[in-house]
C-alpha cells in the first residue's frame, strides 16, 4: 500500500474538528485511506448499501440512533437529510470527531455541508496519488517550495512522460493486470451516469462525453468558452456550466490569470488543469506513452502535469495554493507564478534538455510590478540545476515533483 501524504493533514482535521470531511474524485483513494486510519471505536457505514440510503433518507434521526457516533459514513451525499441531524448531535456535544463524512459527488455534498455543519466540518480534498508517493519519497523529501529551491535526483524524460501518460489513479497501481482502456472507460461511464446525470441543466450526456474529450486536448491551454461551444455544438452559458461541474468534482482546476493595473492587454482566460494527467490522455486519445511524448500537445500537457503536482502537493499539506499565471494579446507569457508571502516567483515549463537564457526573457514582463519578484527559473527536463541568469535558474523537473 502507498502511504499518502495527506493522512497527516486529515489527522490534524480529524483532531480539531468534530466532523471530518473528505471529498474528491472517484477512485482516489478516500475510502481506503479513511478505513485505515479509523480509531477502533469508530463505525463504518456506505451509503452505496441501497437499503442502508434509504433507511438514511427516510428517517434519518432512527439511522443516526442506530449508528452511533463515532461513525463514519463513506457516500454521505446519497442521503443529505442526515446532515441537518449530524449538526444537531455535534453541537449537543465538545466531542472532536464524531462523524468521518466522505464522498465523490462534491456538488451535493458540499452544499449540504455549507448549510448544515459550516464552523463544525473540516474539510479535505484528496486527489489521485502525486510522484512523490508513487515514488515513495514522503519520508525523504518535502513539497516545492520556490524560495529554498533544492536540486534532487534527475527523472528521465521517457519516465516522465510515462507517469503523465499512466496518471495517479490508484487501482492502477494496486492492480497492475488491469487494462489502462478499461479502467479509464468504466471510470468516465460511471462518472457520467452517476454524477453527471443527476447534476441540473446538462442536457445531452453524450455532448458531455464529447465535450470531456474536447476540454482534455485543451489541457494546459488557456479556457475559451466559445471556440468550444462551436467544437460541441452547445451554447456557451452550456459550457461554463459543464466546466463548473468539473471543477466542482475535482477533475480540473483553473490556474487563474494574474492581473494587475501595472500591465496592459492581459488576457483573462484561465488555464485548464487535469488533476489527473492520465484520465486528461485518455480522453484526449493518447494510446502509447510514445504518441504523447512525439506529439503537438506534449509541451502542454507537461506543463499541467507540473501544475497539477504542486495543486496536489499544497493542497496535502494544507498549504495556500496561491498559482497564477501571465500573458498578454500578444501572447507573451510567464507559465507559472507562486506567491508566497508576498512574493511572486516565476517559472517557465518546456518539454526542453537545452536550456537556454532567451527562455526566460518574458520575465520582463514583471519588471512593473508592485509585488516583490523572487527567484524563479525553467523547469524543464535538464538533468540538473545551473544559473541562466540573475535570481534565475534551470530547474531540473524532478526538483519540482520529487521534493
Amino acid at each position: 500500500m502507498y502511504k499518502r501524504e495527506i493522512e497527516q493533514r486529515i489527522r490534524q482535521i480529524s483532531d480539531t474538528f468534530k466532523v471530518l470531511v473528505v471529498t474528491g474524485p472517484r477512485q482516489v483513494g478516500k475510502t481506503t485511506l479513511l478505513e485505515s486510519m479509523m480509531p477502533k471505536n469508530m463505525t463504518k457505514i456506505s451509503l452505496d448499501d441501497e437499503t442502508l440510503r434509504t433507511e438514511a433518507k427516510e428517517n434519518p434521526q432512527f439511522f443516526l440512533n442506530t449508528y452511533k457516533a463515532p461513525l463514519f459514513i463513506d457516500e454521505v451525499q446519497y442521503a443529505p437529510e442526515l446532515l441537518p441531524y449530524i449538526k444537531m448531535r455535534v453541537d449537543a456535544s465538545n466531542e472532536k470527531s464524531q462523524y468521518w463524512l466522505s464522498g465523490s459527488q462534491a456538488f451535493n455534498l458540499m452544499e449540504g455541508v455549507s448549510e448544515s455543519l459550516a464552523g463544525r466540518a473540516g474539510i479535505v480534498e484528496m486527489n489521485s496519488f502525486t510522484y512523490r508517493e508513487l515514488s515513495r519519497l514522503l519520508d525523504k523529501t518535502a513539497v516545492f517550495d520556490p524560495s529554498q529551491i533544492k536540486e534532487s535526483s534527475p527523472i528521465l524524460t521517457d519516465e516522465v512522460f510515462e507517469r503523465i501518460f499512466v496518471g495517479g489513479m490508484p487501482e492502477l497501481y494496486n492492480t497492475p493486470e488491469i487494462s489502462r482502456n478499461d479502467f479509464f472507460d468504466s471510470y468516465i461511464n460511471t462518472y457520467i451516469q452517476r454524477d453527471v446525470r443527476q447534476v441540473k441543466n446538462v442536457g445531452s450526456l453524450e455532448d458531455f462525453r464529447r465535450f470531456m474529450k474536447d476540454i482534455a486536448l485543451r489541457n494546459g491551454k488557456p479556457l475559451n468558452y466559445s471556440d468550444i461551444a462551436a467544437e460541441i455544438g452547445v451554447s456557451s452559458v452550456t459550457i461554463k456550466t459543464w466546466v463548473s461541474i468539473l471543477i466542482t468534482s475535482g477533475i480540473i482546476v483553473l490556474l487563474e490569470p494574474f492581473y494587475t493595473k501595472k500591465l496592459k492587454r492581459l488576457t483573462h482566460m484561465p488555464e485548464i488543469i487535469f488533476m489527473d494527467s492520465g484520465l486528461a490522455c485518455f480522453l484526449a486519445g493518447f494510446e502509447t506513452v510514445f504518441g504523447l511524448q512525439s506529439s503537438e500537445y506534449a509541451g502542454s500537457f507537461l506543463e499541467a502535469y507540473v501544475i497539477s503536482e504542486l495543486v496536489k502537493g499544497y493542497r496535502n499539506n494544507g498549504l495556500q495554493t496561491n498559482f497564477t499565471y501571465i500573458r498578454n494579446k500578444e501572447t507573451e507569457e510567464i507559465d507559472l507564478l507562486i506567491e508566497r508571502d508576498l512574493v511572486l516567483y516565476p517559472f517557465e515549463i518546456k518539454k526542453t534538455s537545452n536550456p537556454k537564457p532567451e527562455m526566460l526573457k518574458n520575465f520582463q514582463m514583471l519588471d512593473n510590478v508592485d509585488s516583490k519578484v523572487g527567484v524563479g527559473g525553467l523547469i524543464c527536463l535538464y538533468d540538473k540545476m545551473m544559473p541562466l541568469g540573475e535570481k534565475k535558474f534551470v530547474i531540473p523537473i524532478s526538483s519540482v515533483i520529487a521534493g
